[in-house]
């Protein structure tokens, strides 16, 4: 019997929407290896030399003007992509995308950026007949992600779906599955072997991300952190941005054995188990992450748009608050050199977690309209 098969379409428009392609991938196949996955991000992988530019352009845009992105999330917001930008993608990327398809020949498509949702929506308007998944990668729904070709909505959590519906999407079309992370984050590991890892030390430790992009900015917030080091250890991911990371090691202030300054891995899962709290972006898919681990979050300058409605969502939840002054981060590294009081603050956020959030859930869901769609 041939394999199920399921291809995974994302765009590099901030790393989440890719992470998220791949966390689902990964959590398919690990439930059941009677599944094939396929990730491809549709701009680098058919247009090898302008996607990679287009991605930078917009990197920069994020960096330097942001309010800029938030102005245009905020006035698109309840519109799907109009009929010229629908017109270009068809001219850019119908026939390889068809093409593409026509090899690998999927059961279903599932995407995780709403610049592919649209391609794949006017092929099945064109005529293709796969099943479309769309899977939101944030904790909001902005008009952009909306197309009537999409047979099923996966989303994070039911205000989402109210915002969905809110839209016009028939409930049926609507499953609240929440954000798959990565099967490394379905498990806990042995904080002894993880210290011992990263030369860490028995210490009530933070853990600072600035996402894919390492965008964590000359903040002086960060080196107020750093005058805690001899009693909090201080472990820095800048992920991508070398420049950052030869910046922060150039600074005296970071030049601490409590301090650890790395750049990309593929390991913050385990670097949250050994972790009291998470200084992060609201990204959506590294506060989901720091959700399926039940670890307190502090949120730094969120992109207006998606993130803000991110940081709002774990807030409202009792997740973590807003980083905003100096004062914040004396209340939280002074909570988590506490013992006891951190330790049940984390207990009530695992079981917070437990109520909320099922790691492994939007790798079933999918498993289970599969299965249906097989036997139909």
């Amino acid at each position: 019997m041939r394999k199920k098969r399921v291809l995974l379409l994302s765009e590099g428009f901030g790393s989440g929407h890719t992470q998220a392609a791949y966390a689902l991938a990964m959590g398919l196949r690990q439930l059941d290896h009677g599944v094939q996955t396929r990730v491809i991000e549709l701009g680098k992988f058919l247009n090898p030399v302008v996607g990679p530019w287009i991605m930078s352009a917009y990197r920069k845009t994020v960096s330097k003007q942001p309010k800029l992105v938030g102005m245009m999330y905020r006035t698109q917001y309840h519109k799907s992509l109009n009929r010229f930008t629908q017109l270009a993608l068809h001219r850019v990327f119908y026939t390889q995308t068809s093409q593409v398809i026509a090899q690998l020949k999927p059961d279903l498509i599932i995407c995780t950026h709403p610049v592919p949702n649209a391609v794949v929506a006017r092929l099945k308007r064109l005529g293709l007949d796969v099943p479309l998944y769309t899977l939101i990668t944030d904790y909001d729904a902005h008009g952009t992600w909306i197309s009537t070709e999409v047979n099923k909505y996966l989303v994070s959590t039911p205000m989402v779906k109210h915002k969905l519906t809110d839209h016009g999407i028939d409930e049926a079309r609507i499953e609240v599955t929440g954000i798959p992370v990565h099967p490394n984050f379905w498990t806990t590991y042995d904080k002894s072997d993880v210290r011992a890892q990263f030369g860490l030390r028995q210490l009530p430790t933070v853990l600072v991300m600035g996402g894919g992009w390492g965008l964590l900015g000359a903040d002086s917030l960060f080196e107020y952190m750093t005058r805690y080091r001899d009693r909090v250890q201080l472990v820095f991911c800048v992920g991508n941005n070398d420049k950052m990371r030869e910046e922060l090691l150039a600074s005296w202030a970071f030049r601490h054995p409590n301090i650890k300054i790395i750049g990309f891995t593929s390991e913050v899962s385990k670097l949250m188990d050994v972790s009291d709290l998470l200084v992060t972006k609201p990204g959506g898919m590294t506060c989901t992450e720091g959700l399926s681990k039940g670890i307190p979050m502090l949120f730094y300058e969120p992109i207006p748009g998606q993130e803000e409605e991110n940081m709002d969502y774990f807030i409202a939840g009792g997740f973590g608050e807003a980083l905003q002054s100096e004062e914040t981060i004396d209340k939280w590294f002074t909570l988590i050199q506490e013992p006891y009081t951190s330790g049940e603050y984390r207990r009530t956020l695992l079981t917070k977690r437990n109520q909320e959030y099922n790691p492994t859930q939007c790798s079933r869901a999918v498993l289970r309209m599969l299965q249906a769609k097989s036997i139909s």
